[in-house]
């Protein structure tokens, strides 16, 4: 007999049909997002059962689901529908991997970078601030890792590069930047391959991340969000050249 777990609404919903309610999830919000409702309805809750092979209870689920991430909208007398896209969750990091999926989307990706110069930086000086040893020991292992994976292995130097950037939002401390965590992983798959590719490398830039541990390591804040703002600057730069490129 399947597991259960708690849907949102208080009732039981299987293992299976939890699956199920992300498989819709995924699929329909990639489509929603790529635009095939802009000209047509959303298919009603029965339509949508019949299309994904699933349950009544899990298809409302799922709904319930993508109207959280803004994607759907639903009110008396006009039914669900599909939201405009300034009312959609862009700190969802579903909604942005559907965003940047898309179509690479280099204003996302400027706008994203931008949003980090606000947050890394201070995330530095944070970890600093804490001194908390464990989360310290971590942006280390972290470093570390990218100077030993081999740079021919591009899934494996993406993860470490990822990865430390991660351990740095972890190590301030603060509440609302560690809660960014899988916001910034998801749209960073997609910024660093980005911005290797202009700068024709298959890796990451070893030495200026080095900086940025050996300075938090230090205790020299000043250095820790020079350096960590240098690294954000030649980002935005690259992918601004991305976009004059492409038009």
């Amino acid at each position: 007999m399947p597991a259960e777990s708690s849907a949102s609404d208080g009732s039981a919903i299987s293992q299976d049909g939890g699956n199920i309610t992300r498989r819709i999830v995924d699929q329909l919000g990639r489509a929603i997002v790529a635009g095939d409702y802009a000209e047509q309805p959303l298919p009603i809750e029965a339509e949508l059962s019949e299309r994904y092979s699933a349950s009544r209870s899990v298809t409302r689920e799922a709904v319930k689901m993508l109207t959280a991430k803004g994607l759907i909208s639903s009110r008396p007398r006009h039914g669900t529908r599909v939201a405009p896209e300034e009312q959609w969750n862009f700190l969802d990091p579903d909604v942005l991997r559907w965003l940047l999926s898309r179509g690479l989307s280099l204003d996302l990706l400027a706008e994203f970078t931008a949003f980090r110069s606000a947050i890394e930086p201070q995330a530095s000086m944070l970890a600093i601030r804490r001194g908390d040893r464990k989360a310290l020991a971590a942006i280390e292992a972290a470093i570390e890792t990218m100077e030993r994976v081999s740079p021919h292995d591009r899934a494996a130097s993406l993860s470490a590069d990822i990865e430390f950037h991660v351990a740095i939002l972890l190590a301030s401390g603060n509440r609302f930047m560690v809660q960014c965590r899988d916001l910034v992983e998801t749209a960073l798959r997609f910024s660093i391959q980005l911005t290797d590719l202009e700068k024709g490398v298959d890796f990451a830039d070893i030495e200026a991340h080095r900086t940025i541990a050996n300075a938090i390591l230090a205790g020299d804040a000043a250095r820790a969000v020079s350096a960590t703002q240098d690294l954000l600057n030649e980002a935005a730069m690259l992918i601004e050249r991305a976009r004059k490129a492409r038009g």
